[in-house]
């Protein structure tokens, strides 16, 4: 008779599991490589559906004005009255038009606008698209001749890349404009001054390396969300995934890039 152990599996070992995390991982940069390549080869390639990356444009932008005009107007005011009492200390209050410009037109502004993206529209395109996955919509696109990706990954992507610069040079304005505000109604300083000294310490090596940061994270919005949902699985538990995966890689990509772009920047300086 054979023996109770031959017929029980044996359990992976510790190098076992290792092994299959590391080539899932590998597995999964594959699939990410394929698509980003996916989307260059198409996004050139006729026919263009601008009325679709118009409508994504829309929902992109316009729906994110109110959310981005408040945030922008807060993250300005906030800031300078934050500033205000370390420079106090050193009798230093005429540098808050500087210091201001300074941390909103350099960071704050791309990186608050696309963390708002990320958690909005990220969110939004990944259950999005991953609902129309797990319910068989982009398989019939497929399968009636039309071109899913093109139209459903490749319009996405082209809007939050265009768009997601805007809103940060409009979050920029409006932070500046809160600071502004802030700093008229306690120092007195005119509107004048407050250009002049606010944009003073700017070059355009800030402005290019800020609206670069802009870009790159519009992009990977994009092409986050639509991986997570274009490729979503196992049902309503998928789109969950696929949207709460959007935002958190989303979210963790950004950090990465704004940490190389400003050391790229600082080569520029």
């Amino acid at each position: 008779m054979e023996s109770i152990e031959s017929h029980t599996e044996q359990a992976p070992s510790g190098l076992t599991k290792v092994k299959n995390s590391v080539i899932s991982f590998f597995l999964m940069l594959y699939r990410v490589y394929a698509f980003i390549i996916r989307f260059f080869k198409e996004v050139f390639v006729p026919p263009y559906e601008f009325r679709e990356v118009v409508r994504q444009c829309y929902e992109t932008g316009v729906r994110s004005f109110t959310l981005i005009t408040l945030t922008g107007f807060i993250i300005g005011v906030i800031f300078t009255k934050q500033s205000r009492p370390s420079l106090t200390d050193f009798g230093a209050t005429s540098w808050l038009p500087s210091l201001v410009s300074i941390a909103v037109l350099k960071a704050l502004a791309p990186l608050v606008t696309a963390l708002i993206a990320a958690g909005k529209v990220g969110s939004s395109i990944g259950a999005e698209l991953g609902s129309m996955r797990v319910t068989e919509q982009i398989d019939a696109m497929e399968v009636s001749g039309t071109k899913p990706f093109k139209f459903l990954v490749c319009t996405r992507v082209i809007a939050t890349t265009f768009t997601i610069p805007l809103l940060a040079t409009y979050t920029a304005l409006i932070a500046l404009l809160g600071g502004y505000l802030n700093i008229n109604q306690n120092e007195g300083t005119s509107y004048a001054t407050f250009i002049e000294q606010a944009f003073e310490p700017i070059t355009f090596v800030d402005i290019w390396a800020s609206l670069a940061k802009a870009v790159v994270f519009g992009f990977t919005i994009g092409i986050v969300g639509c991986y997570q949902g274009y490729n979503s699985t196992k049902g309503t538990e998928g789109v969950g995934k696929a949207a709460n995966g959007a935002v958190v890689t989303a979210m963790f990509l950004v950090f990465i890039e704004e940490v190389l772009i400003v050391q790229i920047a600082g080569w520029f300086r």
